[in-house]
């Protein structure tokens, strides 16, 4: 290990280069819901090896410089292997798309990395040799993570912290410190064996206090979730009944061939079929969900389809439906504007009682930024829709409808937004509706539903998910998953929302304690550095 650690530090040009890009690749193999968690402790060390030996410059060369450059290697290829099932969208459209998809995962994960980037080179204008260099690191590490979930929009998937919660139990800190929080945890202990090598003539013992200190930290998080798994009591509301339909609807590629007829007799057939002897079908329920993407059409091309629903549904019932949704100005009759991505209230009279319009669009999936630029070379939004998607707002995401405890409505990857889903004081519990079809036979579905998890830790509450193609299930305000429909299966489910926790610690207090532990970083930073070049002088 010390010959790694010195010739990771001798490195330089190329070989560095290659030798990051090979690192970083491996530590994305922590992501979920693959969890190869031992990857972060044998590549970590690597990049605060490397930056150790990384040359000094000056003028903007110590910003886009070899310490930039580090950062960029590591992260691109853990980006490449993090994001990689992205790439199963492309094969939706085939022809040409499936010869781009390689170049364009490269791209966006080159995109994500100048966020590690430049958290390389800020980390190394602050450096000093001693162990406070992995708190500097860790430290700009996690402020380059809060940047690229809030910057232009965010794409907060695969955070860091995420690699340390793959069973129940480790889940149960974010309920305190947020996935961000998890973030600076994951990311200090990851580079913790650049304490121990190079050996640098120090005694054994004291070169393994680091390792003790990962063991206490892992140890403290598995107890901190048994304990509160165990002492936390969940129970079901009595007063909501809802039915989850995962229908396998793959029309929402190409609207042009979408059948209204054909749709809405499968949504009806799966919606009140009988799973066993003692089902009732929607005689006990009060709400019935269909995914995102569920009915591709508007429901004015098909004016019998909500006569039908009314038909279905018995007196009482709601049905929450992903549908996209026509914008009016007042007095109009003609549509105006690009139309909304949209959850749907509709009555057992057949009529739209309320809406919910999805607020945090997907860049390059729902909208085109720069649009006018990008459709010169005949670049389009993955999803149907020829003028994009308009933004909802974001404040009308708690819905309050008749005889229906207040909950949260998030559609696909507005789950993602630690800390951002809302109004989330008035909420009872979570529904997440989601249409992850694109990414059918990649990681990507179990990496979604995964992160949907950690929010009902964070925020102690419910989470209900009604997926297309998978995974639906619900969970407890604990984040244990109480039922689900295996993922490519056409089926239903029948769950109850469980009661809202009192409160989580983050879901009162947010990233407040987190804005402290960074500054304490930046100012334990920049106190080592200074002592640093003292010591030099």
């Amino acid at each position: 290990m010390t010959w790694l650690a010195e010739t990771a530090m001798l490195s330089h040009g190329w070989r560095r280069f290659l030798l990051l890009v090979v690192a970083g690749a491996v530590a994305g193999l922590s992501i979920p819901p693959l969890f190869i968690v031992p990857a972060l402790f044998v590549t970590f060390p690597f990049w605060v090896w490397c930056l150790d030996g990384a040359e000094k410059a000056r003028g903007l060369r110590r910003i886009l410089g070899p310490a930039f450059t580090i950062g960029f290697a590591f992260g691109w290829g853990y980006f490449t292997v993090a994001f990689h099932w992205l790439g199963a969208a492309f094969f939706v459209d085939g022809g040409i798309m499936i010869a781009l998809m390689p170049f364009a995962i490269l791209a966006l994960a080159a995109m994500i990395a100048f966020f590690w980037g430049v958290a390389s080179a800020l980390a190394h204008v602050f450096w000093s040799h001693g162990p406070w260099r992995i708190v500097t690191l860790a430290t700009f590490l996690t402020i380059a993570e809060w940047a690229r979930g809030h910057v232009l929009t965010g794409f907060p998937f695969d955070l860091l912290g995420y690699a340390l919660t793959p069973t129940d139990e480790m889940m149960q800190i974010t309920s305190v410190i947020g996935i961000y929080g998890l973030t600076l945890v994951a990311a200090l202990l990851a580079m913790t064996p650049a304490l121990i090598w190079p050996a640098d003539g120090r005694g054994l013992s004291r070169r393994l206090l680091p390792f003790f200190i990962v063991i206490l930290v892992l140890s403290a998080q598995l107890g901190y979730g048994y304990n509160r798994l165990t002492g936390t009591k969940s129970t079901e509301r009595q007063d909501v009944s809802m039915r989850l339909v995962q229908p396998l609807v793959y029309d929402h590629a190409d609207w042009g061939n979408a059948n209204p007829v054909a749709l809405i007799d499968r949504l009806l057939m799966l919606s009140d079929m009988r799973m066993d002897p003692t089902d009732q079908g929607l005689a006990d329920i009060t709400h019935l969900v269909w995914p995102e993407s569920s009915l591709p059409f508007f429901l004015s091309t098909y004016p019998d389809s909500l006569a039908r629903i009314a038909r279905l549904l018995p007196e009482g019932t709601t049905l929450l439906a992903g549908a996209p949704r026509q914008q009016y100005e007042p007095g109009d009759t003609t549509s105006s504007g690009p139309p909304y991505n949209s959850m749907l209230a509709i009555d057992s009279n057949g009529e739209v009682i309320a809406s919910y319009d999805k607020s945090h669009l997907v860049p390059f999936g729902e909208f085109l930024p720069f649009g006018p630029f990008f459709a010169q070379f005949g670049i389009k939004q993955f999803v149907p829709g020829a003028e994009g998607w308009a933004h909802g707002d974001a404040r009308r995401r708690l819905m309050s409808l008749p005889n229906t405890p207040a909950f949260l409505a998030l559609i696909c990857y507005e789950i993602l937004f630690s800390g951002d889903l809302g109004d989330t004081a008035g909420a009872q519990f979570i529904l997440n509706i989601t249409n992850d079809a694109w990414f059918d036979g990649s990681i990507g579905p179990a990496q979604h539903a995964h992160h949907a998890r950690v929010r009902a830790v964070e925020e102690g509450m419910s989470l209900i998910r009604a997926a297309n193609s998978g995974l639906t299930f619900a969970t407890d305000p604990l984040g244990r998953i109480t039922g689900q429909i295996p993922p490519m299966e056409m089926s239903v489910l029948d769950v109850r929302p469980h009661e809202r926790l009192a409160s989580t610690v983050f879901s009162q207090v947010r990233y407040w304690p987190l804005l402290v532990a960074l500054v304490a970083g930046l100012l334990i930073s920049l106190v080592a550095a200074r002592g640093g070049r003292r010591r030099i002088a």
